[in-house]
């Protein structure tokens, strides 16, 4: 899993009979501090939490992202499985 901030939303009419009635949200990975890193590029996720803009959220790839859907035929790739509510940390490391 990795902690990202939800960017934003997408509007999809057309897409994969798969994504029918699913919500599409552009996330970026982040610091536990919920900064954003810059470095890294903008990825759209399945949300399956109810998530919103600004939330700090975990996700997970590949296949685990189609078993959180029960549909290993599914298109997605990554998914939103939980909302973070807080993080405590003793010491978080200088790169974080």
């Amino acid at each position: 899993m990795q902690l990202v901030k939800v960017m934003g939303s997408i509007v999809s009419t057309q897409k994969s009979h798969s994504l029918t009635g699913k919500k599409l949200l552009l996330v970026q990975a982040a610091h536990p501090s919920g900064e954003v890193n810059a470095n890294c590029r903008l990825e759209v996720a399945i949300d399956s939490v109810g998530a919103g803009d600004g939330e700090l959220v975990l996700v997970t790839r590949g296949s685990s992202a189609r078993m959180v859907l029960d549909d290993s035929h599914s298109a997605a790739d990554l998914c939103i499985v939980a909302i973070v509510d807080s993080i405590s940390c003793s010491e978080m490391p200088a790169n974080q």
